[in-house]
Formats: C-alpha cells, sequence, structure tokens
C-alpha cells in the first residue's frame, strides 16, 4: 500500500490513521479531540477519498480540527449508503450538511370520486409513504407542494380552482380569466382531459410503492464476504455481515427519504442482487 504524499498540507491527523485507510468500499469518520465524528462520507475507495479531502481548500477548516480518520468496512456500495445515512442521523458531525436530520415530509395525493380526481397535500405521516400507490412527489412542506402544484400548472394549463389552490366564483377561477386555465372550473373543458393532463405533469414526480409482499434482503458480496440489507416497505432493518454471522439490526423510524433515495432505482431496475429472507438465519441474532 503507498504511503501518505508527504507534499500534502500540514496537519494533524494521526499518520498511522491514514495509512491504515483501505481501498475498499465503506464509511469514513474524521474525528477530532471528542468522541463525536466532525464528518462522515463514504466510497468505493476509502482511501483515495479521504486524501482528496485532505487536498480539499474549502474543507480546511474541518481537517484543521480532525486528529483521527477511523473507517468501517463494507462489501459494497449500498451497504456504505445505508451505513453513512444511518450514522450521520445518530450522530449529527458538525460539517455534514445533507443527512443530518430525519425530514417531516409531505406529498400530493390523487383521490378520485364520481369520476374527477383530486388532488391533496398531505402529512408523510398520515399518508402511507412508501406503500400507498396514489401519492407523488415528497416534499418539506405544505408551501412547497403548493408551489409545485402552481408551477405544474403553469406549464400544462391546469386549472388552480379545480387543484384547490385557488377559490372558485361564479365566472371561475382567476386563471380563466387570464386564459392560463382551459376552462375546466367551467364545464368549457372536459373534466376526464384536464384530468389526464394532471396525472401525466405528476407522473414522473410517483412515490413508488413498496413492490414486494414483505421484507427482502439486498445482497453484497466482496470475495468471501456476504452482506445482506434487509428492506421492507423501503425502510432499512439492519444487514447481517457473514464474518460475523449476526444481525445488526437498525430500527428505522418511519419513513425516510434518504434511504428511499438510495433503494429506490436499484431495486426498481433490478441492478442489486435480491433474495428472499431466509428466517433461520435471523434466528440467533
Amino acid at each position: 500500500m503507498p504511503s501518505i504524499d508527504p507534499s500534502q498540507p500540514a496537519h494533524q491527523i494521526d499518520p498511522a490513521s491514514l495509512e491504515a485507510l483501505p481501498r475498499f468500499s465503506g464509511v469514513y469518520l474524521f474525528k477530532g479531540d471528542g468522541a463525536l465524528p466532525l464528518y462522515i462520507g463514504k466510497s468505493v475507495d476509502i482511501r483515495s477519498r479521504v486524501l482528496a479531502h485532505l487536498r480539499a481548500d474549502d474543507e480546511a477548516a474541518m481537517i484543521a480540527q480532525s486528529r483521527r480518520v477511523e473507517f468501517i468496512e463494507t462489501a459494497g456500495e449500498l451497504g456504505a449508503l445505508l451505513l453513512e445515512a444511518q450514522l450521520i442521523k445518530q450522530q449529527n458531525p458538525l460539517f455534514n450538511i445533507r443527512l443530518r436530520s430525519l425530514r417531516a415530509l409531505c406529498s400530493i395525493r390523487l383521490t378520485e370520486q364520481a369520476g374527477a380526481i383530486t388532488p391533496e397535500i398531505v402529512s408523510g405521516k398520515n399518508a402511507a409513504v412508501g406503500q400507498a400507490d396514489n401519492l407523488f412527489g415528497l416534499f418539506s412542506s405544505t408551501h412547497a407542494a403548493r408551489s409545485k402544484l402552481r408551477e405544474l400548472a403553469d406549464v400544462h394549463g391546469l386549472c388552480l380552482g379545480v387543484l384547490g389552490i385557488e377559490k372558485m366564483g361564479q365566472r371561475g377561477c382567476f386563471g380563466l380569466q387570464v386564459k392560463s386555465c382551459l376552462g375546466a372550473c367551467v364545464g368549457r373543458e372536459d373534466r376526464r382531459e384536464h384530468d389526464r393532463r394532471l396525472f401525466s405533469a405528476l407522473v414522473d414526480l410517483k412515490v413508488h410503492a413498496w413492490p414486494y409482499p414483505g421484507a427482502v434482503d439486498l445482497v453484497e458480496q466482496r470475495a468471501d464476504w456476504i452482506q445482506r440489507h434487509r428492506i421492507q416497505d423501503w425502510r432499512y432493518q439492519g444487514t447481517w455481515c457473514s464474518r460475523t454471522e449476526q444481525f445488526n439490526a437498525h430500527a428505522q423510524q418511519g419513513f425516510d427519504l434518504d434511504t428511499y433515495k438510495i433503494l429506490v432505482k436499484p431495486i426498481l431496475m433490478g441492478s442489486i442482487r435480491l433474495e428472499t429472507i431466509d428466517e433461520d438465519m435471523y434466528e440467533a441474532r
């Protein structure tokens, strides 16, 4: 393993902790004088990524406070992503901005009644996010969700009155007066056509429902090392490791947007090895 480049800027990080860094996937933690980390990151090449931090001018404040770098290897990149998100939320490192806290979310729910589709902004706590099949978009606030509906209305000629964003008078919505609405509010446009455009405008924001009847394991392997990440309803429940033959449980409370973003593409595209759960494997945990 090559030694640390002596041309790098001076710092007070224990050189032995840098020399020990592997060229494999996992999570790394910059530690200062205290017990809690200053920064947590992940990489498919821990050593290369940490050395890049040392050369980054805009990270000089964090490096100046660092005294050592610790690491946790994973069998693959997905495990590193899940572990990073978990540790950041647990330990709130000073220099991490993303992933630091669980976010309260809301979504746009489409419901159909009497042949008409109506959008409603709902709290993530009450909407079974990750399980329901009629949710679109994940937003940090009701204001953000309403702003998105206004944006889509402008682009697709939707009626703000029908969308519940504005009140409608006897002459329809305000958009009808300024010709941005095609008249669904006064019957000038067929409501089914309006609703078709609404659905088309939202389809790219669809929040996918969990596609399996129960939990599954996402399997990563490096040489003879296997890790099985248990997932149910887009919630990360923990990892089984062949090196320890133990299951390290993770009690994720509710739906988490960061975990969903990590998982949705590899699961729906089938780019990760997926297996049903062998319950006997977890009995001794």
